[in-house]
């Protein structure tokens, strides 16, 4: 059989820092990412692709605020679900391009995921998953002040807003998933962290926030009974005492060292943090390893000459 990779790619990789995000620069920046991923292809991987779209339903919702009062406003989740198609198409159509160019035949396809949420989950409560353009403190309190919205700064950036983020339970879609998996398809899933739904008296219903796209692609790599998940970020390595003198790039952590690590704070909120608790996720309900590293480096972290790989022991 082959070995089954899950690749979480970030929405800020598709969408760049600075970018006004319009669709030319969207298709190059995947495109930009296509390469490493066909190579896997080539190597005889089964591979599954998952991303992330901050940028992009921030975006939306800044759509909905602006047409409420000349169309109906939109929730949330159909906003995550209108980002999730959208985006799935780009990546799946510059996938197909890419492949036809190296003469490579592969079915594609994107699966509009559901994933099931606690409509008790605490991230109801207390919103952190910051979505959408950065602000400056001044616009921040402005919005916060108009808009009643939530904002954060963000890893020093600049702030954002935030919305509920409840924890994934499972995948709706999962037998559907295997079963092209099996049948040698390349998915692209759970775009966004999936569509959040809760069930209720047995049916599907759909609740407004965004699931984290790291901890739902970490259940995904579990329901598929992925080998590798890999997350990739802006760095080849993760690294303690980031940005000091006495910084350190790991090649591997165990679950113990890693939860050590995250007791000690090594990996700030809403940067680090979530990717390491999400491969974490994966790595104790699995038989596979996580891998941290950056898009032009997946090939080199999977062969174990680059990247952070996260073991049971």
């Amino acid at each position: 059989m082959k070995k089954r990779v899950v690749i979480a790619i970030g929405g800020n990789a598709i969408i760049k820092e600075g970018q006004r995000g319009t669709i030319e620069e969207q298709f190059a920046n995947v495109k930009s990412s296509c390469d490493p991923i066909i190579d896997l292809v080539e190597e005889g991987y089964s591979i599954v692709v998952t991303h992330g779209n901050g940028p992009q339903i921030g975006n939306s919702l800044l759509k909905v605020e602006k047409a409420k009062d000349i169309v109906a406003p939109l929730p949330l989740d159909v906003c995550g679900a209108e980002t999730q198609g959208s985006l799935g198409y780009i990546i799946q159509q510059t996938l197909l391009n890419s492949m036809k160019e190296r003469g490579i035949q592969k079915n594609i396809v994107t699966v509009l995921t559901q994933i099931v949420v606690d409509n008790f989950d605490q991230g109801f409560v207390h919103p952190t998953k910051p979505i959408g353009p950065f602000y400056t403190k001044e616009e921040a309190e402005k919005i916060s002040k108009d808009k009643n919205a939530i904002m954060i700064e963000d890893s020093g950036r600049g702030y954002r807003r935030v919305v509920p983020s409840p924890k994934p339970i499972k995948v709706i879609e999962k037998d559907a998933i295997n079963n092209l998996i099996e049948n040698d398809f390349l998915v692209i899933t759970a775009g966004g962290g999936g569509i959040p739904v809760a069930i209720e008296e047995q049916l599907i219903k759909g609740v407004e926030a965004v699931i984290d796209k790291d901890y739902a692609s970490a259940l995904v790599a579990k329901e598929i009974n992925a080998d590798y998940f890999i997350i990739l970020t802006g760095v080849p390595k993760v690294a303690i005492n980031f940005g000091k003198e006495n910084q350190e790039f790991l090649d591997t952590m165990t679950i113990l060292e890693a939860r050590n690590h995250l007791l000690e704070g090594q990996f700030p909120e809403g940067s680090m943090k979530p990717k390491i608790e999400a491969a974490l996720k994966f790595v104790e309900n699995s038989d596979g390893d996580a891998i941290i590293t950056s898009i032009d480096k997946l090939k080199e972290a999977l062969e174990g000459k680059t990247g952070t790989r996260i073991t049971r022991d």
